[in-house]
């Protein structure tokens, strides 16, 4: 197993594709590099929003992805390169 320490907006490029990922820090709205990085049939799991949010399950599919909103929840906000975008 290897582990890597940076800005998980950007995911990890060198070893993607990804059978899923979990974010657990809330961006304003889903990076789409996390969604790039996925196998067809990878899922990214990730809070989304700046005061309501909402747990979000994305699935990538051969075609695109097919997104799913589970429940209300409440983390902290993604710093780094997701301040860019709020």
């Amino acid at each position: 197993m290897k582990t890597r320490v940076s800005d998980g907006y950007l995911v990890w490029p060198e070893a993607a594709p990804f059978d899923a990922i979990i974010v657990t820090a809330a961006p304003a709205r889903v990076p789409e590099p996390l969604k790039q990085q996925l196998k067809v049939g990878g899922r990214l799991v990730l809070p989304v929003g700046k005061v309501d949010q909402e747990l979000e399950v994305i699935t990538r599919t051969a075609v695109g992805f097919s997104e799913r909103n589970v429940i209300p929840v409440r983390f902290v906000p993604m710093t780094g390169k997701a301040d860019e975008s709020r």
